[in-house]
């Protein structure tokens, strides 16, 4: 039988099969002894993201059982230091989140609108993205000088960005004296609830265009032009062509800015607090209340904060997962 061990005749010798096994710890030790350089070279990636992403995921997580606040937490005042004195409590905080009396209020109702934020912002980067790639892709005159033009929103810092659109959106500001001007309604773009959340889509919708202008660009630049001249010669019209070429070109990178766009959004935190701060409760999304739980109230609920901390991660680690599992089974069924 092929790869089994035989002995020779002549000389006694033990011949093919497979080798003395090694122990879990010797192939370690022979991996490393081969690769040290490369081992080297990731160690200092390793111990960045252990203690800036690793250590406080842990710790949030070990306060989510426990009920942890600013009154009870380890603490220095002066020259006299205070031990925690908060304790286990198990699952209370998620079935207080999830189940408790100001469930709706305090998760549910926030739980919604970040929903509708993400599709609602997610759609609008795709769709606006989309259109100023197609015309960016032409070759028309300045077209360079208008790619640095459209990208600006975005190579502007966002708190530069958001703080301008507050101050436009201002009772004052020059959004309402231009409506004013042409007497038309002036919303209270920073007060009223509906408004709130509409500016807050415009804003973000602002600041993540380019990003999504810039990756379709690339996309469409990589489709095979042959592609096209084919479906000329087949007398295929405009939408034709999109719908069956530009489109399913744009499939590889379409999936993966529209996995990121969902994730950033979903986690937008910048646009939300520097827009309203603290005067928008209802137009608050999940990671801006988490953080107002946890730092924008007296007593600071660090147990609550990092219950909606984690929380927010098995949002996103379920999505991301039905997300990935939905695409690799649409690519098997265009496969067969």
């Amino acid at each position: 039988m092929s790869g089994a061990a035989t002995i020779d005749r002549a000389t006694g010798e033990r011949r093919g099969g497979p080798g003395p096994r090694r122990s879990p710890f010797a192939r370690l030790r022979r991996g490393y002894d081969t690769y040290w350089y490369a081992y080297a070279m990731i160690a200092p990636v390793v111990v960045v993201l252990g203690v800036l992403v690793l250590y406080p995921l842990a710790k949030g997580f070990y306060l989510t059982f426990t009920d942890a606040d600013s009154l009870n937490s380890a603490r220095t005042i002066g020259v006299n230091h205070i031990d925690a004195t908060y304790k286990f409590v198990g699952l209370d905080n998620y079935k207080d989140i999830l189940w408790g009396p100001t469930a709706y209020d305090r998760f549910w109702s926030h739980f919604v609108w970040t929903i509708v934020w993400t599709v609602a912002c997610v759609t609008l980067h795709y769709t606006i993205g989309l259109g100023l790639a197609l015309l960016l892709n032409r070759k028309t005159r300045g077209r360079t000088f208008y790619r640095l033009l459209l990208v600006l929103p975005w190579a502007v810092p966002t708190f530069v960005t958001v703080f301008g659109w507050r101050f436009m959106l201002a009772d004052g500001g020059i959004i309402n004296s231009a409506l004013e001007a042409v007497h038309l309604p002036q919303p209270l773009w920073l007060e009223d609830t509906f408004w709130q959340r509409f500016a807050a889509i415009m804003v973000n919708t602002w600041c993540g265009v380019p990003f999504m202008m810039l990756s379709l660009l690339g996309g469409l630049q990589s489709i095979d032009t042959s592609l096209y001249e084919a479906a000329d010669m087949d007398g295929a019209t405009a939408r034709q062509r999109f719908w069956y070429v530009t489109l399913p070109g744009l499939r590889p990178v379409s999936s993966t800015v529209v996995l990121l766009g969902v994730i950033w959004t979903f986690n937008q935190f910048a646009v939300i607090f520097l827009l309203f701060g603290n005067t928008a409760p209802d137009a608050q999304i999940l990671v801006t209340w988490a953080y107002y739980l946890g730092f924008g109230q007296q007593p600071r609920d660090y147990a609550q904060s990092a219950a909606y901390g984690i929380l927010l991660l098995s949002v996103l680690v379920v999505f991301t997962s039905l997300y990935r599992r939905w695409l690799n089974r649409d690519d098997q069924r265009l496969a067969i």
